[in-house]
């Protein structure tokens, strides 16, 4: 079972930019900590990210035959990529959508998500946490939870 986790633009800079939003843990602790916690479930957990919508597009295509099942932090491209909302649903994977803050707490441009209809849910809110919230969700959908 292979499980792709997709993070969006700017995340690459955890655990410096704008901590009292986003926590102090960077972006390779969350990616360690899903790569163990997929072991132990025995899964394994692929990690990309980027701040080029395109190359988003081009992993989640990839997907499609390649992995089981997305967990995706779109971070900005949440509100405004038709593109990421398209390719997920054209590779009709499984997919959790994930943030760090509560976007419904934020400012009223960031409140909709245009990636979430193509996901089967999502959980925000619980900083870093809510990456682990997302892989023990997307095992319980492939019914390995």
């Amino acid at each position: 079972m292979k499980i792709l986790v997709l993070h969006g633009p700017n995340l690459n800079l955890l655990g410096t930019r704008e901590p009292e939003i986003y926590g102090r843990t960077t972006l390779a602790e969350i990616d360690a900590e899903l790569v163990e916690r997929g072991r132990r479930a025995g899964a394994v957990v692929e990690t990309f990210q980027s701040n080029i919508e395109g190359e988003l597009v081009g992993r989640i295509q990839a997907a499609r035959g390649d992995a089981d099942a997305i967990i995706i932090n779109p971070a900005a491209y949440t509100h405004t990529s038709v593109a990421v909302r398209d390719a997920l649903e054209a590779v009709a994977l499984p997919a959790v959508e994930v943030h760090l803050s509560n976007l419904h707490r934020r400012e009223p441009f960031r409140r909709e998500s245009m990636t979430a209809p193509a996901c089967v849910g999502t959980i925000m809110g619980f900083g870093a946490r809510s990456y682990s919230l997302a892989l023990d969700a997307i095992l319980g959908v492939l019914g390995k939870a």
